[in-house]
């Protein structure tokens, strides 16, 4: 299995970015792809969430409104659209994946695998 995040980079407040992740070497017919990002100094925690295939999505309340989580089947890629975006929200981004026929709350995720991380910075 194998996770490959692009799309994070410098950007203003205020501004939008369209995190992707390319999924490959899964056999598992069912999971739930999840969004989790790591701000310096505390803990990584989990945004955004996506069954797959049925494409049912889960956030937490800090990005409700904000973040919003997609999936491509054709090219087996999940996104992560972050708009408005504040230096809050300056982290490196990671996606993984649960297998198994569970989705839901992404902090209640136990990940099977991770990508590598973007860094996403937001300037004021």
């Amino acid at each position: 299995v194998q996770l490959v995040e692009s799309g994070g980079g410098a950007v203003q407040a205020g501004g939008f970015l369209r995190l992707s992740c390319v999924g490959s070497g899964f056999t598992e017919t069912y999971g739930c792809m999840g969004w989790f990002r790591q701000i310096s100094g505390k803990e990584r925690e989990g945004v955004a969430s996506i069954s797959i295939p049925f494409g049912y999505t889960y956030y937490a309340d800090s990005v409700k409104g904000r973040f919003t989580i997609s999936q491509d089947k054709n090219n087996s890629t999940v996104y992560l659209e972050i708009n408005k975006l504040v230096p809050e929200d300056t982290a490196i981004y990671y996606c993984a994946v649960q297998f198994g026929p569970w989705c839901g709350n992404p902090n209640h995720l136990r990940p099977d695998s991770w990508g590598q991380g973007t860094q996403v910075t937001v300037s004021s």
